[in-house]
């Protein structure tokens, strides 16, 4: 089994693991907790992954179970892992519950497709671009430079994930419209948008363009589609998130999150191709940034 990135995500594979185990041994959740002493709510809730899972606790289930040899070890070993504290914990004083519960989703996640219509995807944006996107803040809430010097280090950090081992797997849409809206002076956007047609480059990253020229059939706001991965027996659920200017919200049913992703599919079909993506991307750096950016 391999490890996670991220405490939350070892956590919820853990989850999935034990309810897995007691299907298998064909006990209810009642009958698990009799065994050990625990209500059936305390069985639940290690099942669904509500609250610590406490790696002694879990080595009685994994003694219910009869869990032997190498299994046993993996388990116990993301019950480890799932006790860890995450990089992001560092910055709960300046981040929302709800952006680090997001942070730590998105470093255990071994793929993202993300449709953006408003701002260039956080994993690609230059310092400054970001910089620039939580200063506008400041029209609606005061945030001290220390504070959004934080977040941009935050937002740095997260882009780690795309040159890691193994790196995460990114399929971006973005609307040409992002490319047009300014943030900060021209030179920050002859500097982001020339990172853009760089990084577009790296194998881990497909990017398209949906351009604004074109008849078009569907209508979404921006989104992400946080996807995990098999590991041992367990495939944990996409989680989709969807980012407003009160916070997160997110969406894990089956049935919804397929929604979700036949809509990312509906949108690449409707856009540019990753190369002609990436050339588009350069004739509109030149086009409407480069020498405004050289002038000044």
């Amino acid at each position: 089994m391999s490890t996670s990135r991220s405490p939350e995500v070892s956590r919820r594979r853990l989850a999935a693991e034990l309810r897995r185990l007691r299907e298998e041994s064909g006990r209810k959740a009642e009958a698990v907790g009799n065994a050990l002493g625990w209500s059936k709510a305390k069985v639940s809730r290690y099942e669904l992954a509500h609250g610590g899972l406490n790696p002694s606790e879990v080595e009685r289930l994994l003694d219910v179970y009869d869990v032997r040899g190498d299994r046993r070890g993996q388990l116990l070993a993301l019950a480890e892992e799932a006790m860890q504290k995450g990089w992001w914990d560092a910055y709960s004083d300046i981040l929302t519950e709800e952006h680090l519960a997001f942070i730590a989703l998105e470093a255990g996640a071994a793929s993202v497709r993300q449709w953006q219509t408003i701002v260039i995807p956080g994993l690609l944006q230059t310092e400054q671009y970001a910089r620039e996107i939580f200063s506008g803040y400041q029209d609606v809430r005061a945030l001290p430079p220390t504070v959004i010097e934080r977040r941009v280090q935050t937002r740095v950090i997260r882009q780690r994930l795309l040159v890691g081992d193994p790196p995460l797997e990114l399929a971006a849409i973005v609307d040409e419209a992002v490319l047009r809206r300014q943030w900060g002076d021209r030179a920050v956007m002859y500097e982001q948008l020339q990172h853009l047609a760089a990084v577009a480059e790296q194998p881990n990253v497909t990017l398209r363009i949906l351009p604004l020229a074109g008849p078009k059939g569907l209508a979404v706001d921006s989104f992400q589609i946080l996807e995990f991965g098999r590991a041992h027996e367990t495939q944990l659920p996409d989680v989709v998130s969807i980012e407003s200017f009160g916070g997160y919200l997110y969406v894990e049913g089956e049935t919804d999150t397929y929604e979700f992703r036949r809509a990312f599919e509906h949108l690449a079909q409707e856009s540019l191709g990753p190369e002609e993506s990436r050339e588009f991307i350069v004739r509109t750096t030149r086009q409407l940034w480069k020498l405004s950016a050289e002038a000044g």
